[in-house]
């Protein structure tokens, strides 16, 4: 018997146009990753899951990391209150120290 996820888990509208910028071959590895990571434990901190220092892009306040050499982020918030609810609200790539969400380079 599978453990029901803790939280639910919402994307922003914007994540299709971020998705459109990264290779299809990816996109499987990105969702899998988003429900592995952030349904259950999405405000554990880990060497790959940690609280962002405002300002942050797109006023998230957590960030997690993955995939090889960590290149993927998501950008999320949590809310804990009544919803148990994770807003993804965006999804980028890092290279080098350029990071690009929906083909657009975004200043970290």
């Amino acid at each position: 018997m599978t453990q029901k996820p803790n939280f639910t888990l919402i994307f922003a509208p914007e994540i299709i146009a971020h998705l459109r910028a990264i290779d299809k071959k990816y996109h499987s590895l990105i969702r899998e990753t988003i429900a592995e990571q952030l349904s259950y434990t999405p405000l554990e901190i880990t060497r790959n899951r940690k609280p962002l220092e405002q300002p942050a892009p797109f006023s998230a306040t957590w960030e997690l990391r993955f995939g090889s050499q960590n290149r993927f982020r998501v950008f999320y918030e949590v809310n804990t209150a009544e919803e148990q609810t994770v807003l993804i609200l965006a999804i980028g790539v890092k290279d080098r120290e350029i990071l690009l969400i929906g083909g657009e380079e975004v200043e970290l």
